[in-house]
Parts: structure tokens; sequence; C-alpha cells
């Protein structure tokens, strides 16, 4: 009998590790899904972008948003405010930000915000540059 209940709980852990079971398994016994990792090797390779707001109170000139880049690598982070948060906005910001000052990075990482997935984005990133960016959400 000690045997057998070694034996059983031994399989249990051994199910509970088997990665077709994970896969499969109740969503409380699996990560929400598998992870991505991004590597940046040099400075300015890799930007994650998001927007916050809105923010009360407004500030002296106005601002309720704020526009944010951080680098991977040096987690050097660049902001600005904004009355309003548009798809152009967003656009402009990489072309002057980042792009024009650090020079154009390989990945762009954001949130599956409309704000950074749209087709003013997708046209920016694939006819502006000489190269590919990658553009990388993670949600």
């Amino acid at each position: 009998m000690v045997a057998e209940a070694t034996t059983m709980e031994d399989c249990l852990e051994y199910a509970k590790k088997c990665e077709p079971r994970q896969l499969y398994a109740r969503f409380i016994h699996q990560p929400p899904e598998p992870l991505h990792p991004t590597v940046a090797s040099w400075p300015f390779d890799a930007w994650e972008l998001d927007s916050v707001g809105p923010i009360t109170p407004k500030s002296s000139t106005g601002c309720i948003y704020i526009l944010a880049a951080t680098d991977y690598f040096s987690k050097w982070a660049k902001a600005v405010p904004l009355e309003e948060v548009k798809k152009e906005t967003v656009v402009d910001f990489i072309r002057v930000n980042i792009i024009f000052r650090y020079g154009v990075p390989w990945y762009i990482i954001t949130d599956n915000g409309r704000l950074f997935h749209n087709k003013s984005m997708d046209n920016y990133v694939r006819n502006s540059t000489s190269s590919n960016i990658t553009l990388q959400c993670t949600t």
C-alpha cells in the first residue's frame, strides 16, 4: 500500500509537470500564455511605448495625458505631456523623439492599444524607415 501511495503521488507530480498537460489543463494550473522575452543587446535597440492618463488635475498647460517611451537596454525614458493622444501624435513622437535622436530601433513594444496598432503606425514603420522595425504587443 505504501508503494502504491508513493507511486500515485509520483504520477500526479509528473502529470502536473508534463508540457501537454500544462497546455490543456485548467487555467489555474498554467501561465496565461507562453512568455516571449525581449532581449536588447544594444542601447536604443528596443523601445517600449505607453500612454498614461487621463490625469487629474490638468497641468498648467492643460495636458492630461503622458506619452512615455523607455529603452529596454539602458532604461532611458522619454515622456511628453499631451492634451489629447492621437495616432498621428504617436507616430510623430516616435519619429522625432526616438528615430531622429537615437536611430531606427529593431523593436517597438506596446500594449494592444488602438494608439499603437493602426494603419498610420503600420504605414510609417513600413514606408518611412530604411530598416525593418518589429512592432510587438505585450498582451
